[in-house]
């Protein structure tokens, strides 16, 4: 670590002093100032360290995956975790992600941080600290002062409905994994069995749904906007639904005979 720090110091130092291509001519009244600012610059470099070492604990604290990070850029990301890579001339999706990434055909791969410094040709301290303001992360640094709050940016309709859409995409996927654990989970063990009304529910929505979720990734940009604004109130609804299930309500544990919002059907619901 020290012949780095050397290193790094004498540039500093030529760089404050405009020595030059001369490192050599330094008046020796000021060796006790040189020590000063080798001072300095060892406190500075560690404190850079530490606010970086900060802001990548609470990242990975708070568990930003790179799908996460991928999907606030922009990134779209089919029902099975692959994308086109943003990173190469892609045509078909190649890029597998996660909570980290790994692209089949240039070979990039990484976690969150890995992803935001290649897409935006940023170091990993910069990119860290990006994840951190988009996504409300707190941390603090080495004098243990909090970031400034993150700045609420007036959204253009064009930003607007990128949000409402990704949104969409996210909730209508999640339901349907729901409807495809349903339909296993539910189906009838007898030839003669009573039909749980879940798994009814998964072989009514299952294929509608995978065909919103196919619009939303390949149809033109009227096609898009025109469900998102026809679906989004029952998105919503799905979105409430899903939060039930996840807290263990009975809504998702199969006793939900169709009360509850659950009982829509195609028409009504999407």
């Amino acid at each position: 670590m020290q012949p780095y720090l050397y290193r790094q110091f004498l540039d500093f130092w030529l760089n404050e002093n405009d020595c030059g291509h001369c490192p050599l001519i330094i008046d020796l009244h000021s060796v006790k100032a040189v020590m000063n600012l080798f001072d300095r610059f060892v406190a500075a470099f560690f404190a850079c360290m530490e606010v970086s070492m900060n802001v990548f604990e609470a990242i990975r604290e708070n568990g930003i995956t790179a799908r996460q990070a991928a999907e606030h850029c922009g990134i779209k990301i089919n029902r099975s975790g692959m994308a086109v890579c943003p990173f190469h001339k892609d045509k078909n999706p190649s890029m597998k992600i996660d909570n980290r990434y790994y692209c089949f055909g240039c070979g990039e791969k990484g976690d969150a941080i890995d992803f935001v410094a290649k897409y935006y040709g940023l170091g990993k301290k910069e990119a860290a600290l990006r994840i951190a303001s988009d996504f409300g992360i707190s941390f603090e640094d080495n004098r243990g002062r909090k970031p400034p709050p993150k700045r609420k940016r007036k959204l253009s309709p064009e930003q607007r409905f990128e949000r409402a859409e990704k949104k969409c995409f996210r909730v209508l996927s999640d339901y349907l994994c729901c409807l495809r654990q349903w339909k296993e989970q539910y189906a009838p063990q007898e030839p003669d069995g009573e039909w749980n009304p879940l798994f009814c529910e998964a072989l009514e929505k299952k294929g509608y749904i995978e065909y919103l979720l196919d619009v939303l990734l390949y149809a033109p940009l009227s096609e898009r906007v025109q469900l998102v604004a026809d679906y989004g109130e029952e998105v919503l609804k799905i979105e409430r639904r899903l939060e039930q299930c996840a807290a263990g309500a009975e809504g998702g544990t199969g006793k939900d005979n169709g009360e509850n919002g659950a009982g829509v059907t195609a028409g009504n619901m999407v």
